[in-house]
């Protein structure tokens, strides 16, 4: 039997903490790949550019089914169906060339860091939020660079990976500040 968030407090705390650790690893490895293979467009391009808005959806799913009384339950579809449309979007842009995915992906991390802001600013009495904030205000100016860059003569992927690491990071500051939450609570 589950214990829900509702009788105990910290599980819906410990298993968002957990998530957002994930969410670094992928990131990371994620960018490392992009990296390695991103200098064209070609099919493990492809793949990885699919991947990442597709994992977005599955970690925007964990969280609305584990964080309980803290889910933001329209913010939170709001950003599985950016991710989704972000995904087709990327499949269709990516037969364009380079500056088609920038242009989806800052499309993507421009609305992508407004939902992440009104997430983390409704979620932020739980503590560890302050990174997740700045994140999404990162992430807002982040896609306006990318939408630029699609239409200057150093349109590169490199950037996507940059930007996948650096939203990783602030996501394991949240892990750890939650991590101290938690421990301090038991």
């Amino acid at each position: 039997m589950s214990t829900s968030y509702a009788t105990k407090p910290d599980a819906g705390l410990k298993a968002l903490r957990t998530l957002y650790f994930v969410r670094f690893g992928f990131a990371v490895v994620w960018a490392v790949l992009m990296m390695g293979i991103g200098k064209t467009i070609n099919p493990g391009t492809v793949v990885l550019l699919l991947i990442y808005p597709l994992f977005d959806v599955a970690a925007a799913v964990v969280d609305f089914r584990t964080s309980g009384a803290t889910r933001p339950k329209a913010p939170l579809y709001a950003n599985m169906a950016l991710s989704l449309l972000t995904a087709v979007g990327l499949g269709v842009a990516s037969a364009s060339g380079i500056p088609a995915v920038l242009r989806v992906w800052g499309a993507w991390a421009i609305t992508a860091g407004v939902v992440q802001l009104i997430v983390a600013i409704l979620r932020y009495r739980l503590g560890g939020q302050w990174a997740m904030i700045l994140s999404g205000g990162i992430s807002v100016l982040a896609g306006g660079s990318f939408v630029v860059m699609a239409g200057g003569p150093k349109a590169s992927l490199a950037s996507v990976a940059g930007y996948a690491i650096l939203g990783g990071v602030f996501f394991l500051i949240s892990a750890v500040r939650l991590h101290r939450l938690t421990s301090k609570a038991n």
